[in-house]
């Protein structure tokens, strides 16, 4: 039997043996020994080297301003649009007490455009007098682009002001006159008295240089807090928003809330290569997709604002519209490119030149149309008055069209065109023919100009086109046709020639349009 004995644990033998050697170190030697603690190093990480935005921001902050738009409001029914009247017995805004007013500026503060107002201890007041008083309405960015105290920003940050306010970055304010503005860019200058003062200003950067992935650095006045840097990269270019002709926008993801509108996005060399004029956001703030406008398209409007006060563009008084792969097969195309013409205005520079509907006009002195988009900005940043050479394809041939351009009207959509021939309401009488391969039936017109659509397959290719009853076909390939035998005529022709579509113009109460449509099987 054996006897179960409990041996000591590991650290009481350490224990045992350090004092053990530490007696006999005393007893050798007879000197005292001074007992030290040893501690471990604090965590540190040679991090790799990453590119630093302070002196980019240092240089180019001195010409970024906040600025605050202010209009005459009724003292009586100040901000009813918000919810909230703000006068309590007599009293506004800045007598409120403290505690209330987080909450008015939360709920009742929303300015024009999605700018965020300013008013209380921030704002001022203008002098009372018969149509209202001063109040800020709206805020925004901006920023020097000259050193007499020109400022660029956004056309709907100052749309609705009748005054402007400029806060420098060391909180300095200073008045400014609105010197011109242009709605179809978003841009709008204004100038400040400096009063001999020389302003810290930036310069433009070559935007066509920008490639997606650089870098990329937002200031602006976010939400009014002022003075705010942001930093990500270029996530598209060529962006179409869908807000007007000229839309060419450089997408970034930078953070950009409300206030950053007319505020400049920066290179790493302190340019701007942009300008902040909208985000996509469902929920109101930064989601990482904002568009500004590109440097390219600033430089020369900011240039005429600054000259005249206003914009001059180059017209040419026709209608367009893209070219997709349908259109180009039907028009004997090799490629999906350059603009259609679907209408001349009578008397426009376009008309008189000679272009006609079913142009597709590929090249502006040379220099290839990508798009519809593209030609709008190419004529509308010429010159009125100057002679441009037009290369266009006609009947399945390339020719060449000189045009004097006109000035757009100030009020004239750039892409407008007479309403036209409008379709009955009612419907004509049915033809006894239809053109079955095509999903259409088709009758005369009442004005005898094209033919009536009278019925639509909604298995077809017309209906997947958005084609319907009651609109009308005035040309097939850029032949006119009065009846369906017309029609089959031109079709035949077409499939003879190798085209595997033809070219409908279609024309509704919304105005006249092109559609490619399919003609395999029909005979």
């Amino acid at each position: 039997m054996f006897k179960n004995i409990k041996a000591p644990s590991l650290n009481t033998a350490l224990k045992a043996s350090t004092v053990a050697g530490l007696a006999a170190a005393v007893f050798a030697t007879g000197i005292p020994l001074e007992i030290t603690r040893s501690y471990a190093e604090a965590v540190k990480v040679q991090a790799p080297s990453v590119p630093s935005f302070a002196n980019v921001v240092d240089a180019v902050s001195p010409a970024v301003v906040s600025v605050r738009v202010e209009n005459r409001v009724n003292p009586v029914a100040d901000d009813e649009g918000n919810g909230f009247a703000f006068d309590f017995n007599g009293r506004g805004f800045d007598d409120l007490p403290d505690a209330l007013k987080p909450f008015f500026r939360q709920f009742g503060e929303q300015g024009p455009q999605g700018q965020q107002g300013r008013r209380g201890p921030q704002g001022h007041h203008g002098p009372q007098d018969g149509k209202g008083r001063l109040r800020p309405v709206a805020q925004g960015s901006g920023f020097f682009i000259s050193e007499d105290g020109y400022i660029v920003t956004n056309n709907h940050v100052v749309s609705d002001g009748a005054a402007f306010v400029a806060v420098m970055n060391d909180g300095t304010e200073l008045d400014a006159k609105l010197i011109g503005k242009d709605p179809r860019t978003d841009l709008a200058v204004l100038k400040v008295d400096g009063k001999g003062r020389k302003f810290t200003y930036v310069n433009w950067a070559d935007d066509n240089g920008v490639r997606v992935g650089d870098w990329v650095v937002a200031v602006g006045n976010p939400f009014g807090l002022g003075g705010t840097v942001t930093a990500g990269i270029v996530s598209a270019r060529g962006r179409d928003i869908g807000s007007g002709p000229y839309d060419d926008y450089l997408q970034v993801d930078a953070a950009v809330n409300r206030g950053n509108s007319g505020g400049p996005t920066f290179n790493l060399s302190g340019e701007v290569v942009g300008i902040n004029t909208a985000i996509f956001s469902p929920s109101g703030g930064n989601v990482g997709i904002a568009f500004a406008i590109p440097a390219s398209t600033a430089k020369d409007v900011v240039a005429d604002l600054m000259k005249d006060g206003q914009v001059s563009r180059g017209y040419l008084g026709v209608q367009i519209q893209p070219v997709t792969k349908d259109i180009a097969d039907s028009l004997g195309l090799s490629e999906a490119s350059g603009a259609l013409v679907v209408s001349a205005q009578a008397g426009t520079p376009g008309e008189k030149a000679g272009m006609k509907a079913g142009d597709v006009v590929t090249a502006v002195n040379g220099e290839t149309v990508k798009d519809a988009r593209d030609l709008s900005r190419r004529i509308g940043a010429m010159t009125p008055g100057k002679k441009v050479e037009l290369s266009v394809w006609r009947a399945g041939k390339a020719q060449s069209l000189t045009v004097e351009l006109g000035t757009l009207p100030a009020e004239q959509k750039d892409a407008s065109a007479d309403d036209g021939d409008q379709a009955p309401e009612s419907q004509a009488p049915a033809s006894e023919k239809a053109l079955a391969d095509l999903g259409l039936t088709v009758g005369p017109s009442e004005d005898g100009k094209g033919l009536q659509i009278t019925g639509i397959d909604p298995d077809s290719d017309a209906a997947d086109k958005g084609i319907k009853e009651g609109e009308k076909i005035t040309s097939v390939n850029n032949q006119e046709v009065s009846n369906a035998d017309d029609v089959v005529k031109v079709l035949n022709q077409a499939k003879k020639d190798g085209r595997t579509r033809a070219l409908f113009q279609i024309q509704s109460k919304e105005g006249s349009r092109f559609v490619a449509l399919p003609i395999n099987g029909q005979g």
